[in-house]
Parts: C-alpha cells; sequence; structure tokens
C-alpha cells in the first residue's frame, strides 16, 4: 500500500508545481507566495500546530478582495488535480491498485468453495443482469470542458507511466503545463443552468468517451476469465450490462422536463447511436474484405457474385445508419422528412446482419477476425443498440391523481381524488377492463394535466426499448400504479411498459409489502405484469425523513418482505435501488453495499442509480469503467451464490431499537428543535446554493417550502461543505450508544462481525465521521451563527464526539478507516488543501451575509469567490449529494 501511496503522492506533488508554475505566470510571485504560505499553515494545522491553525484563520480573514479568488481557485484546481491523480492511480498497472484479474480471483474462490459445482456458477453467471441508471441529480460540479482537460492530464500520466526517452518526457511534461493552463484560465463555475437537453448530452458524452469503449473491453475480460476458470465461452449475446438514463426522463419536482423535451432527448440519442454505430461500421468497411463466406451470406449480401460479400453487407448497414441519422436530424430541426422505408428503430436491424458476419467468419476458418472489432459491434448493439441509452419516465404520483380526478369530474363521474382507496381501485380496474377510450374527445385539460397526458403519450409512441421504465415517486398505494396502466393505455401504448413504485418515505417503506401484496391479488394485474415486477427503494428521502440507521433497517426490512411476497407468488422481482454517491443518500462501497442486503436481493438482476459526479468517478475513463463494472458483477455473483447470513431474531430486535432510537432523536433535532432550522440557514451555505447552477431541477419541490421541501441532495450537499455532515450520522451513534448501555455491547459486536448488513453500516459511519471535522464546524458556528445558537452548535459537535467513540468501541477499531488505510491516506492528503477552503467559505459567507444585510448588494469577486470554494470543497469531499 505504501509503494502505491506513495506513487499517487508523487503525480499530487508534479501537478501541484506545475499549478504553482501557471499562477506565478498568471499573477505574479506574490499571489504564490501567499497561496504556499496557506498550504504550509495548513499542513501544520493538521498536524496539531495551534498557534499556526490561528495563523491559517487570520491570514485568510484578512485577504483582500483582489485575493479572495486567486487563492480559492488555486486550492480548487490543486484538489481537482488530486482527483485525478487517485483516479489514474485505480488504473496504473505500476501502482498495483486496478487489478486486471480481479474477475478471476473470484471466480477461482467461487470454484473452491464446496458448497458450489460448476453448473452453479455458470448459471449464476449467464442469469447475470446489471443496469445501471444514470440519473440526472445535480451534484455534477465540474464544467464538461474542465472535465475534458482532467481526461487529457490522465492521458499524460498514462503515458508517463511507461518507460519513455527523454525527448518524450519533455513532450508530455509540456503538454501537461498546457493543460494546467489551461484549467486555470477557464471559468470553473457554469453561468447558466444547464437545461435539460445539456443533462442528456453531458450523459452521452459519458457513453461516447468511455463506455463505447469500457464496456465491450469489460465483455473481452470476463469472457476471458471464465474460459481460463471454468473452461467455456461465453454466448456471443451474453451482454449483461445495460445503461439506461434519467436525463430528459426525470420530472419529479422538474418542471423544465417536459414531453417535448423526452421526446427531443430520445431521438438525440438515436442520432448518437448512429453517429457512434457509423464509426464502427465504417472501421468493418475497412477490416472485412474477405471474400470466402457462407451460402447465407451470399443471399444477405444480394449480391451472388460479390468478391467482397462482408463489405457489401457493411455498405448496406452503412447506408440505413445513414438515412436514419438524416431523418433525425430532420426531427431534430423541427423539419419533416418523409420516413425512410428502412429507418432503423429495433436492435435486430443491426444484430441481425452483423450476426450472421460473425457466424460466416467463425463456419469458414476465421474466428480470430469475427472475434475482433466485429464482436465488439455486436456487444455494442446489445448494450447500448438503436437507443444508445434508453430513460425512464419519473413523475410524482399526485400528478397522476389529479390528472384522473379532473377527467372524472368533466365526464360527471364525481371526483376521484375525494374517493377512497378500495374505490379508487374499483374504478381503476373497470377502466383497464374496458376496451373502449375514457379521455373525452372534446376536451380542453388544464396545463399540468395536459402534460401528464402528453407525457404518456411520448412513452406510447416512443420505439419499444427505448423506455425503460415508468418510476412513480412517493407511491403510497395501489391505485397510484393501477393509475399509471390507465394512462398509459388511454394513450395507446402497445405493451406492458414496467411501472415501479418508488417507496421512499419512513412510512412508505414500512407499507410497500402491503401495497404490493394489494396489487399482485387483483387478477387483472397478476395478468398484465407477465410474471415481472420492479420496485425501487428511495435512499435519500428516507435518510433525510428518519436519518441514516432507521431508514437503512427499513429499507432492509422493505426489500426482505417484497422478496418473500414475490417468491410465493412466483414474480420474478427486481429491486431497483435509488442510491446517491454520498452516505446520507446510501452511498457505499459497491461490494460492501451489495452484501449487506437480504439473500435473494439480487436475484432478478441488479438495477442501481449512479448519480453526478459518481458517473465521472467511476465510469468516466474506459478503464475505470471496467474495473467498476467487474466490482459490480463479481459483487452480483458473491451475493447470489455465497448469499450474506439472515439475521438472527435477537439482532432483529437490537435493529428494532437502534431504528427507533435514532429516528427519535433524529426527528427531535430536525423537525422539533426551534432552533434547528435557523442553525442549518446560518451554519451552512444553503441558501447561497441555490445561486451556484448545478443541474436543471430547482432545488426545493416548492419553492416557499422550508426544509421539509428541499431536496434530499442540497440537504446533505449544505451540510458536507461546513465539515459537519450532519445528515449521515444524526441518531445513529447515539443509538448505538444506549444499546451498550443496555447490555447489548456483545450482540452488537457479534453483528459488526458476522452480519454485513451492520458492518457496512459502521463502515459507512466510519467514513463520514472521517471527512467530518469538529474545529472546522465549530469555525463555521461562530463566523455565522447567531451566539445564541451557538449552543446547539456545540451540543451537536459533543454527539459527533461521542459517536466517533462508541464506533469505534464496537468495531474494536483504534482509529477511524483503520481496515482501509488507502481511504485514510486519500482524505488526510485532501485535507491540507480542502481545509483552507472552508475556512475562507466561512469568510466569504460572513462578508456576503454582511453586504446584504446592509443593502450594498454583494461584491461580484466575493460571490464568485464563494461558488468557487463550494466546487473545490466538493472536489475535496468526492460526494456532494
Amino acid at each position: 500500500m505504501n509503494e502505491q501511496y506513495s506513487a499517487m503522492r508523487s503525480n499530487v506533488s508534479m501537478l501541484g508545481k506545475l499549478l504553482g508554475d501557471t499562477i506565478k505566470d498568471a499573477l505574479g510571485e506574490n499571489i504564490l507566495d501567499r497561496v504556499e504560505t496557506i498550504r504550509k499553515l495548513s499542513k501544520s494545522s493538521r498536524a496539531g500546530n495551534d498557534a499556526h491553525r490561528q495563523e491559517l484563520l487570520t491570514t485568510l480573514q484578512n485577504l483582500s478582495n483582489d485575493e479572495l479568488l486567486p487563492v480559492a481557485r488555486a486550492f480548487s484546481q490543486f484538489l481537482n488535480l488530486t482527483n485525478v491523480a487517485e483516479q489514474f492511480n485505480t488504473i496504473s498497472h505500476k501502482s498495483g491498485v486496478y487489478e486486471p484479474e480481479m474477475l478471476k480471483s473470484i471466480l477461482e474462490n467461487l470454484k473452491k468453495q464446496p458448497v458450489l459445482n460448476e453448473e452453479t456458477i455458470r448459471n449464476a453467471i449467464e442469469s447475470l443482469s446489471l443496469e445501471l441508471v444514470l440519473t440526472a441529480h445535480p451534484t455534477e460540479i465540474t464544467r464538461r470542458t474542465l472535465i475534458h482537460k482532467q481526461v487529457e492530464v490522465n492521458n499524460c500520466l498514462k503515458e508517463l507511466d511507461h518507460d519513455v526517452s527523454d525527448h518524450d518526457r519533455r513532450l508530455i511534461m509540456r503538454r501537461l503545463r498546457q493543460l494546467i493552463a489551461q484549467a486555470w484560465h477557464t471559468d470553473e463555475i457554469r453561468k447558466h443552468r444547464p437545461t435539460p437537453v445539456d443533462e442528456a448530452k453531458w450523459g452521452f458524452a459519458v457513453v461516447e468517451n468511455s463506455l463505447w469503449e469500457g464496456v465491450p473491453d469489460f465483455l473481452r475480460e470476463l469472457n476471458s476469465q471464465v474460459e481460463e476458470t471454468l473452461g467455456y465461452t461465453l454466448p456471443v449475446d451474453f451482454v449483461p450490462v445495460q445503461f439506461t438514463s434519467w436525463m430528459g426522463g426525470d420530472r419529479d419536482g422538474n418542471p423544465n422536463v417536459t414531453a417535448d423535451i423526452t421526446r427531443h432527448v430520445l431521438r438525440l440519442g438515436r442520432w448518437k447511436a448512429t453517429d457512434l454505430f457509423l464509426r464502427d461500421i465504417g472501421t468493418l468497411i475497412s477490416e472485412l474484405s474477405m471474400s470466402e463466406c457462407t451460402d447465407d451470406i451470399r443471399e444477405l449480401c444480394g449480391k451472388p457474385n460479390a468478391l467482397e460479400p462482408y463489405r457489401e453487407i457493411m455498405k448496406n448497414l452503412r447506408q440505413q445508419l445513414l438515412e436514419t441519422q438524416a431523418w433525425l436530424e430532420s426531427r431534430l430541426k423541427g423539419e419533416k422528412l418523409p420516413r425512410p422505408a428502412n429507418l432503423l428503430i429495433d436492435n435486430d436491424q443491426l444484430w441481425d446482419p452483423l450476426y450472421a458476419c460473425h457466424q460466416s467468419l467463425k463456419a469458414c476458418g476465421m474466428g480470430i477476425i469475427a472475434n475482433g472489432l466485429l464482436l465488439d459491434t455486436l456487444r455494442r448493439v446489445k448494450c447500448f443498440g438503436v437507443p444508445l441509452v434508453r430513460i425512464d419516465i419519473r413523475q410524482e404520483s399526485t400528478r397522476h391523481t389529479k390528472a384522473i380526478g379532473e377527467i372524472t369530474r368533466y365526464l360527471g363521474l364525481g371526483d376521484y381524488e375525494s374517493w377512497s382507496e378500495a374505490d379508487k381501485q374499483a374504478f381503476l380496474i373497470r377502466e383497464l377492463n374496458s376496451k373502449r377510450p375514457l379521455l373525452p374527445r372534446q376536451w380542453e385539460p388544464t396545463p399540468d394535466t395536459r402534460e401528464v397526458l402528453e407525457t404518456c403519450r411520448v412513452t406510447a409512441e416512443a420505439p419499444r426499448g427505448s423506455i425503460a421504465a415508468y418510476v412513480i415517486s412517493m407511491a403510497k398505494t395501489p391505485s397510484d400504479v393501477l393509475a399509471v396502466h390507465l394512462l398509459l393505455k388511454e394513450a395507446g401504448i402497445q405493451f406492458a411498459l414496467p411501472v415501479a413504485p418508488l417507496f421512499e418515505t419512513l412510512d412508505d417503506l414500512n407499507n410497500a409489502n402491503d401495497v404490493m401484496s394489494q396489487l399482485l391479488s387483483i387478477d387483472w394485474y397478476r395478468g398484465f405484469i407477465q410474471g415481472k415486477q420492479m420496485v425501487m427503494i428511495g435512499y435519500s428521502d428516507s435518510a433525510k425523513d428518519a436519518g441514516v440507521m432507521a431508514a437503512s433497517w427499513a429499507q432492509y426490512q422493505a426489500q426482505e418482505a417484497l422478496i418473500k411476497t414475490c417468491e410465493k407468488a412466483d414474480i420474478t422481482l427486481t429491486l431497483f435501488h435509488g442510491r446517491g454517491g454520498s452516505i446520507g443518500r446510501g452511498g457505499a462501497p459497491a461490494q460492501a453495499a451489495l452484501m449487506s442486503q437480504p439473500p435473494g436481493s439480487l436475484k432478478g438482476g441488479l438495477r442501481v442509480t449512479e448519480q453526478g459526479e459518481m458517473i465521472r468517478f467511476k465510469f468516466g475513463l474506459p478503464e475505470v469503467a471496467i474495473t467498476s463494472l467487474a466490482l459490480y458483477t463479481g459483487a452480483i455473483l458473491q451475493a447470489n451464490l455465497l448469499p450474506p447470513p439472515e439475521p438472527k431474531p435477537g439482532w432483529r430486535s437490537v435493529m428494532d431499537n437502534l431504528s427507533k432510537v435514532s429516528c427519535d432523536m433524529y426527528r427531535g433535532y430536525v423537525r422539533e428543535n426551534k432552533d434547528f432550522v435557523p442553525y442549518f440557514r446560518s451554519a451552512t451555505p444553503e441558501q447561497e446554493l441555490g445561486k451556484l447552477p448545478l443541474g436543471s431541477r430547482p432545488a426545493k419541490r416548492r419553492p416557499n417550502g422550508g426544509v421539509e421541501s428541499l431536496r434530499a441532495i442540497p440537504w446533505i450537499f449544505a451540510w458536507t461543505q461546513n465539515r459537519l455532515m450532519l445528515p449521515a450520522w444524526l441518531g445513529a451513534g447515539a443509538a448505538l450508544h444506549k444499546a451498550m448501555n443496555d447490555g447489548h455491547r456483545d450482540q452488537l459486536e457479534a453483528m459488526c462481525r458476522d452480519w454485513p448488513f451492520f458492518s457496512t453500516r459502521l463502515g459507512m459511519l466510519e467514513m463520514v465521521y472521517s471527512k467530518a471535522d469538529l474545529w472546522l464546524a465549530e469555525y463555521y458556528d461562530q463566523r455565522l451563527v447567531d451566539p445564541a445558537l451557538w449552543s446547539l452548535g456545540q451540543k451537536l459537535r459533543q454527539q459527533l464526539e461521542a459517536d466517533i467513540t462508541t464506533v469505534l468501541t464496537i468495531a474494536n477499531d483504534a482509529h477511524l478507516m483503520a481496515d482501509q488505510p488507502w481511504i485514510a491516506e486519500s482524505i488526510a492528503l485532501r485535507n491540507v488543501y480542502t481545509d483552507p477552503l472552508n475556512v475562507l467559505q466561512a469568510e466569504l459567507l460572513h462578508r456576503s451575509r454582511q453586504q446584504d444585510a446592509a443593502g450594498e448588494g454583494v461584491d461580484p469577486h466575493v460571490e464568485q469567490a464563494l461558488m468557487v470554494t463550494i466546487a473545490g470543497i466538493a472536489a475535496g469531499m468526492r460526494n456532494t449529494g
């Protein structure tokens, strides 16, 4: 580990020096000296020098307005470069962190298990299903133009990782200087909030720049390891990975996502798919110059005497792609070209001719050619296909209720919104069974209802396979699900689209199994879903509602009950996990997260959200994407073949008590303490976050609402900024402490040792505690909070300090992250650069609020520097929301 870490430190040091040279060239020696002084004071402060800590505070408080922005940018950019170095280190073969044969070791371990045979392992591999849903959640703070430069920096580090001549080294170093200078002279804060279409383009860019190459490379690696370990070859059509997106489809609380936007994004995705497949086909035209082929290929190419039949087929495909692309382009521009006769709308139109070529080449003894780019392209067809990425539609349940209420009132049938649940269900089932349309022809719905109906029409009209699922947020009753099925039926949908209720508050999670049991008892519903059901489990809103301990136990129990109910009903259940990157939104390392779920929860495959900056950290480079996909694949195999134990009855009882005590404490602060909201608003940059143009979605569901209407992401983002990290720990440690005092210490230690669910909870708490910082949180209070509220902050910090001791005691660890020294080292390295940004942010918040209160208007230098500190701290924390 030390060797790996020193390689990373070496790269961080080199990039830091190049950044220093850039600052000196741009702003002169004085600013660089100031930055370097602050860095040294911060390092000494971290080492425990109180005098230097005080000097650090004084220095940052006394910066002139002209110095604020350069200092903020220097530390922010340094943290971005640290992230690049760390990401590179995970894929550097010299560092030893990236292990290309990680899958092999997992397969060999499974093979050694006496309870498993090779057929069982093979069946588990062939039933693998991994669907990653890229969300539009607005936590990716880095601009696309800077992400591109960071990728280029990574490429330079990759070149330097090999033995290169002195001449080549000079050229690479020169390129690095250019890139760092380009980044320095680029404004890191967006001037305008991105639109939903901008977000979708960002998602497509991830596919183009990373996943297009990374997915086939991963599948090649998987097949290679299966061949070597188990002695058989995976089928050509075995592609267990799919990508879906919420960008352009997630309209929950986002008025900017309309039916027209969804239609546009669907077409844009198809256009981008044609563009990428055209590149592949162009190369295949160049490569597939062979003449020997099977009779099927002669017939398929349409020219019995063709000298190069494979090329003819590829040229036909190219023409089809070009015509499809031209038609899509015209539609994107609002023009209406005649629809081409051979328009690409279905994956089979690409798959069939490509697969025929693959089989012919193999039959003619040219398997090595068949398994080159042609095989990669076939796998891209299976993974991405004509839509490029499928999209989910997501809408809030009350929008559907209001739409149907408007219809029933117009038709004189009564007010659907005021009916009992039983009456709603009876009406919906009657209409779902009816052959006549429900929607009146001569009727002008309100704009909100029109939008709901139009969204259903877009969903119904989209080529089959373009839309993956319809997710209902804040689902509470069976009628919430039936209502969507009725609206889709009225829109003319011709197939059974998965409709997934999202259970996200504590009460909803506790009622989830009852809702699904009622649905599965309805004959129409059982017949319609054809033995498959998707249910989404909400992590962020449940944690915001009840705290992490109560939320995670409710999530576990809901999943457990749903698995048993669906098994009994012979329904294949797909659990869709709405996790975020941060701990407060259910984030955890992939393997730990999956092994901590109830046994059987992955039988229907894994469907999980990837959001914001985590998309970049996990999938932003092809090599990183391969590692992430391998981690997920290995974890799914292990969870299905060697499932974690079911909790003992005594453990369940302990968890019930932990859940109640932690929830009571969490809500006691967040909901019932009259000082909490004023404290939150003053001790964090919550209100200033609204000025940061992160995503297309508003920060609040209701513009005039309080904390309860605040979305889970800005709620967590704000507490991450002031380093108190409150939503990710409040209540949990206190509940554990009470359990210890009640005589359950031995049980807690056994749970930590033998139950992955519980040990993962403690591991996540340790991660949070490592990122939290008591002196910084206290400094925010002193600089920003009314002294009358200081006692609340002090009480919370004392609680945090006590919680750390409790968790270390149960885990039998001497210090935080003892079992993950790599992460502990990474956090320690960043703190030297994040601390000055935190101190500076508190100072900037102080100045801007004073200026605002005096009615002077905030100085643009102060406002810009404040935005940069927010971005920099986000980079330092690595997860924002």
